[in-house]
């Protein structure tokens, strides 16, 4: 049987000293470009933040395939436990462009959110990023809070 130990390594994704995360359009803009690399899979992350709700570390769970993303809530949890986070973000995006939910977007919101309370880590939000042209909505994505769920 094998033993491993966990470690968080760091790589800066900027240097700026970020605003607070407090509302979708500001997540969705510290997110610019972390989804560039491979469009046409889904990506889910985890954005660990601070008492003041500024971002310390983000992290990507998982890579999927073009209509699914694995994320389960010990994954986003382990991040943000080891990160130290009082708050995280969860965004991941759809290839597609329309990032209104799908049903198991809303189930793994909801295990999120059961977890959040008892971990005692604040889920900010979820958000699912699409485009402004394939978004009924002419957001672009899809705010989970803003929506009622988180």
């Amino acid at each position: 049987m094998h033993v491993y130990e966990a470690k968080i390594q760091y790589n800066i994704v900027g240097s700026n000293s970020h605003e607070a995360l407090d509302t979708p359009q500001k997540i969705v803009d510290y997110m610019a470009g972390a989804f560039d690399d491979s469009p046409l899979q889904e990506h889910f992350y985890v954005i660990c933040l601070n008492r003041k709700n500024r971002p310390t570390c983000r992290h990507r769970i998982s890579s999927g395939i073009v209509s699914a993303s694995l994320a389960h809530p010990r994954e986003v949890f382990r991040t943000a436990v080891l990160a130290t986070a009082c708050a995280i973000v969860c965004i991941h995006n759809h290839p597609s462009g329309d990032p209104l939910p799908s049903q198991q977007d809303i189930a793994i919101t909801r295990r999120l959110k059961e977890a959040a309370k008892i971990m005692d880590i604040d889920l900010v939000d979820h958000i699912i990023l699409g485009s402004l042209e394939d978004d009924p909505n002419g957001k672009g994505y899809y705010s989970f809070r803003e929506n009622g769920y988180v």
